[in-house]
């Protein structure tokens, strides 16, 4: 055990030596030290652990069953089961069963799980759109989450996949969602059918009987804060508390980073002679952002004064146990959090509010749309364009004349 971590019960001990995690559970110890459990916590985590481990054991599985055994567990306890005694299994017992599987899966202990849960016709379309059109983690994730429901909806086989079948699909869920959000799951599918198309599994022109929700592209004005309120919510991130936050509400609004890019960020993508960001864009794409001397800095504040010290490539680390690189979500909850810290009013309190408030930003100190685009990266000029509607003056230098007859 770590200096300073006592079991105190001899019959923890035995049943740890007797379950499961016999010849884990010191380094399972220091492992949850490092992501900064306390040494109470870590006390109650053996013993959970070994009663859950003691259960396992005693109801036949062994080490390389371990997560047959931890689903076996949480359907008992889901189903109403009441521990008899103080050390049989309960569902803390379970959760702290789930957290050693994850200690094992990270010190290569134990193969990551495959998604088992996912059809094997949406796990082979994953791989290929990664290997043929490197499509991003994320997106993949967006697009996963619209496909499952529809090959749940249609069967697994792509023979049946008419074109009736799949516009009463789209109809059907025409009446629950959104325009916006129709038309991305309609972006998925078809995809996923251009992908059916591409491997034979579904006759050529499939995909085009995916019908397009009405509406109109890029017609809304771009929600971005004025600048009084972006100082307000740099400001709220002051402090000793706060580097992290800081660094990160920088990086979105100065340089209009996406969420993902600034949890994917790493020690490997800064150059500091050069004075520039190395990012992992969209389509396997690798960008050079400059590194601003206001980022830059509040990116050194964060590493020697408030980063933990956890042996992980990416910069940005959660701040309470377990510790683990962030995620978009929790870079998104940290910019949520900002903003009522900052008593901001805003209808979008996402990160991506903030990178329109960058684009924004620059049109108004006089960048011009051409080099606005090349910080956002955008493909297209059109997509940089949608932003000059928030200043009639820059909407006039693209506006066209209009065609017909001078109006009466």
């Amino acid at each position: 055990m770590p200096t300073g971590v006592y079991v105190r019960m001899n019959d923890v001990q035995a049943r740890i030596r007797a379950g499961l995690a016999a010849d884990h559970a010191n380094d399972f110890s220091e492992w949850l030290r490092q992501r900064r459990y306390t040494n109470k916590t870590i006390v109650e985590r053996i013993r959970l652990l070994a009663c859950w481990t003691h259960w396992a054991h005693q109801t036949g599985y062994a080490f390389d069953t371990i997560r047959a055994a931890h689903a076996a567990s949480a359907t008992l306890t889901g189903a109403g089961y009441r521990p008899r005694f103080r050390g049989d299994v309960n569902k803390d017992a379970v959760e702290t069963g789930k957290l050693f599987i994850f200690y094992l899966e990270d010190r290569g202990l134990l193969p990551r799980l495959s998604l088992s849960s996912v059809p094997p016709l949406v796990v082979e379309y994953m791989a290929w759109a990664r290997e043929q059109h490197g499509l991003a983690e994320t997106t993949l994730g967006t697009y996963t989450g619209a496909i499952i429901p529809f090959v749940a909806a249609l069967g697994g086989d792509p023979s049946t996949y008419d074109a009736a079948a799949i516009r009463d699909y789209m109809l059907g869920r025409a009446g629950s969602v959104s325009v916006s959000y129709l038309n991305g799951i309609g972006g998925a599918i078809r995809a996923f059918l251009r992908f059916l198309i591409a491997t034979d599994r579904c006759p050529p022109g499939r995909d085009r009987a995916m019908p397009p929700a009405a509406g109109w592209r890029l017609a809304s004005i771009p929600r971005a804060l004025p600048e009084d309120d972006i100082a307000r919510v740099i400001a709220a991130c002051d402090g000793e508390r706060r580097l992290r936050d800081r660094a990160i509400i920088l990086l979105l609004v100065r340089l209009g980073m996406r969420a993902s890019e600034v949890a994917r960020l790493s020690f490997d993508d800064i150059d500091w002679r050069q004075g520039h960001l190395r990012l992992h864009g969209k389509g396997r794409r690798e960008e050079l952002l400059p590194l601003s001397q206001e980022v830059g800095d509040a990116l050194i504040a964060y590493i020697e004064r408030g980063r933990p010290a956890l042996a992980a490539r990416e910069i940005f680390l959660t701040e309470y146990a377990p510790l683990r690189p962030v995620n978009r979500i929790v870079i998104k909850c940290i910019v949520r959090r900002a903003l009522m810290r900052a008593g901001v009013e805003s209808q979008c309190k996402g990160a991506h509010m903030l990178r329109h408030s960058a684009a924004t930003s620059m049109l108004r100190h006089g960048v011009s749309l051409a080099g606005v685009g090349a910080v956002l990266r955008h493909r297209s000029p059109a997509m940089t364009a949608h932003y000059a509607k928030v200043d009639m003056t820059l909407l006039a230098t693209i506006a066209q004349p209009w065609p017909g007859d001078a109006s009466c």
